[in-house]
């Protein structure tokens, strides 16, 4: 398999198996979820929603009770259909990781799934696995968001953002900051402003913007030489003003 192969980016639909299984409690929908998606589904289940260990004896039951709030319910509707076509997210994931793979040949190449995640975390990730909650993605003026959300974390909330974020932390995954807990404030946010920093490069927009993610570009347009692989694998914040 050639390289430009390999790299071609799967957007699995988990939340379409999610979605049946929580609306009408088809039970064939929750054994796919199960065999299909094990990591997906224990990660949802433990990690996410927290509601509890994947092998209790009733934890379908306890998954399936949770999201028959009316409000999730709704959450799962509009996300459907919000999401009913991802092949703009699709294309925009092969592009980005197409440019990484120029700038950094070999780096792994995730698998990505969508969810519906109840509201907590956006991305979540997993071993070469870029997990997407949808529901954190219905748009900046969402009724739901308004109620909960501040306008600034909003205008994040939207589909053009899913690439951006996903992207980072997974950057971040394989370029994780080391002695994390020996590192000062400033250094957790310098290494995360890097990932906010490359990914701005290979999206070709200025998603993300912070004093952080400014200090970077100085760096950089101060050490041309500097490529963003020596950037990414560097954890030496020394010299970033």
């Amino acid at each position: 398999m050639g390289e430009q192969e390999e790299s071609v980016i799967k957007i699995y639909r988990y939340d379409r198996l999610e979605s049946r299984y929580l609306t009408t409690g088809d039970f064939s929908a929750l054994q796919q979820m199960n065999t299909e998606y094990p990591i997906e589904t224990r990660t949802l289940v433990e990690n996410v929603l927290k509601i509890g260990a994947v092998y209790e004896p009733n934890i379908n039951n306890k998954f399936l009770s949770f999201y028959q709030d009316t409000t999730l319910q709704t959450l799962i509707s509009d996300a459907e259909a919000q999401y009913a076509n991802m092949d703009d997210i699709k294309q925009a994931f092969n592009d980005a990781f197409a440019r990484l793979r120029k700038k950094i040949p070999g780096v792994p190449i995730p698998d990505i799934y969508t969810q519906i995640g109840a509201l907590n975390q956006s991305v979540v990730i997993g071993d070469k696995l870029i997990g997407i909650s949808l529901d954190k993605y219905l748009g900046e003026d969402y009724p739901l968001y308004l109620k909960y959300y501040p306008k600034q974390q909003r205008m994040t909330m939207t589909r053009e953002y899913i690439v951006p974020d996903g992207l980072s932390f997974y950057l971040l995954s394989l370029y994780p900051l080391e002695n994390l807990g020996t590192r000062s404030q400033r250094e957790h946010d310098l290494h995360m402003g890097k990932m906010m920093w490359v990914t701005n490069r290979l999206m070709h927009r200025k998603f993300f913007s912070s004093p952080f993610v400014a200090s970077v570009d100085r760096f950089m347009a101060s050490h041309p030489t500097y490529t963003i692989k020596t950037l990414l694998e560097s954890n030496d914040y020394r010299n970033f003003k």
